[in-house]
């Protein structure tokens, strides 16, 4: 079985994995009732998940860093205290302001399981264990999101919105208590940290991830402002925060933006689709997330078969072919008439891609993680996610921006795949050449 090759390191890793991403996923067939539930005005309403993300996506860098320096076990057990207790609190809130601000201190906890996680991974596994613990981190990316749609709309349905944040804490509990038991207690690197370098980043991050989900143009140019700063002074230190040494490798840089863009497709698909569903099909907010199912399936399913397909074809063909087979499910969708049907439209699309996401999204996590040193397993995650978190709320601003239509939001993330297309297939053949 696979607990007695893996032991227990996979499964914790997992869940903790799938619960941040549940939970963000989990605002969009929700979102309605918890505005009813809190009178909220949609520029509040759309705070629950902004603050959440801001806070996630700006601590990452810092989060990924310090598990290297003070050591896994200590680090992933504040993130999952910090996930758990949030979660508690947003689940007996009463108050919009209360609820916002424990989304930040819970996006905090994820900045710190989501590279802890992968760093766990890293330490524990070798060769081709290493590959398909990392298949089954990818695929979990991919399916804690579209399941988190569904748990989230049958919970809201059955019971409350507050029921999507409380189940968390049993779980974090759970998951507590796994690693007091069963992650090993591995120091970390002696040195000094690098908290000037940590300020910035936290500051340039979260105000480029502010920028891009609020539309402010002004924001957004501070953030690269205050990220340029911080890569310079980076260069500077002889123990940086973020090691620029990371993106010297072509393999990993080009793993970075592909992930990004990757995101910047795929986020806007899941946020959109219920919004479409619930009003030219009059679907609930469970039916809304049981549309996904589709996907989440066939990506479960390629996730089974994708380390032999690794093995045997090897990571480049693998991910090339799940690039092209996402582009040609977006399109499918884009040229579909929603008047055709969910089925027609939306279901049939989707089974290619899932089959398409459940090809690339282990392929490029692998890809970030090439050639690392066991040293900087930490920081290599917390760029791997941290790419992830930025290109959400790219491609999400982009077309917010630009159209207010669907058939336009889909059409344009297809060139976005496009894009991404061209950016994996540099990549590749720069990594044939290695």
């Amino acid at each position: 079985m696979t607990k007695q090759r893996f032991g227990m390191i996979l499964p914790i890793t997992l869940l903790a994995y799938f619960l941040i991403l549940m939970d963000n996923s989990i605002i969009f067939t929700s979102a309605a009732e918890i505005g009813q539930s809190l009178h909220l005005t949609a520029t509040s309403l759309s705070w629950i998940s902004n603050a959440y993300t801001l806070t996630f996506g700006g601590f990452l860098l810092l989060s990924g860093r310090l598990s290297d320096l003070l050591g896994r076990k200590k680090i992933f057990l504040v993130g999952l205290a910090i996930f758990g207790l949030s979660s508690l609190a947003i689940g007996l809130a009463d108050s919009a302001n209360f609820v916002i601000t424990m989304r930040a201190i819970q996006g905090i906890g994820s900045s710190i399981i989501a590279p802890t996680t992968l760093a766990l991974m890293m330490d524990t596994y070798q060769g081709e264990m290493r590959e398909r613990a990392i298949a089954y981190y990818g695929v979990t990316a991919g399916i804690g999101s579209s399941l988190g749609l569904l748990i989230g709309g049958g919970l809201t349905t059955f019971f409350s919105w507050e029921v999507g944040f409380l189940i968390n804490v049993p779980l974090t509990l759970l998951l507590i208590i796994l690693t007091f038991y069963f992650v090993p207690n591995k120091k970390g690197i002696k040195t000094r940290i690098d908290f000037i370098g940590a300020i910035l980043s936290v500051i340039g991050l979260a105000a480029l991830i502010d920028g891009l989900t609020s539309n402010r143009l002004s924001m957004i140019l501070s953030g690269l402002a205050v990220l340029m700063l911080f890569l310079l002074f980076e260069s500077r230190q002889a123990n940086p925060i973020l090691p620029l040494t990371l993106f010297k490798n072509r393999v990993r840089s080009g793993a970075y933006l592909a992930r990004m863009l990757f995101m910047m497709t795929m986020l806007p698909y899941w946020f959109f689709l219920p919004q479409v569903w619930q009003s030219q099909y009059h679907f609930t907010a469970l039916q809304s997330g049981f549309a996904f199912m589709p996907l989440t399936i066939v990506q479960f399913i390629v996730s089974l078969f994708l380390a032999r397909l690794a093995k045997k074809f090897g990571n480049n063909p693998v991910l090339l072919v799940g690039e092209i087979l996402l582009l040609i499910g977006l399109l499918w969708s884009a040229l579909s008439a929603v008047s055709a049907g969910y089925w027609v439209a939306f279901a049939l699309p989707m089974v290619v891609i899932g089959t398409g996401q459940g090809l690339v999204l282990a392929p490029v996590t692998s890809a970030g993680l090439y050639q690392a040193p066991d040293r900087l397993a930490g920081i290599a995650s917390g760029v791997t996610n941290t790419a992830h978190q930025i290109g959400g709320p790219i491609g999400l601003s982009i077309i917010v921006a630009t159209t207010s239509t669907y058939h336009g939001e889909v059409n344009r993330m297809v060139l976005f795949t496009a894009f991404a297309l061209v950016i994996v297939a540099v990549f590749v053949a720069r990594k044939g050449r290695k």
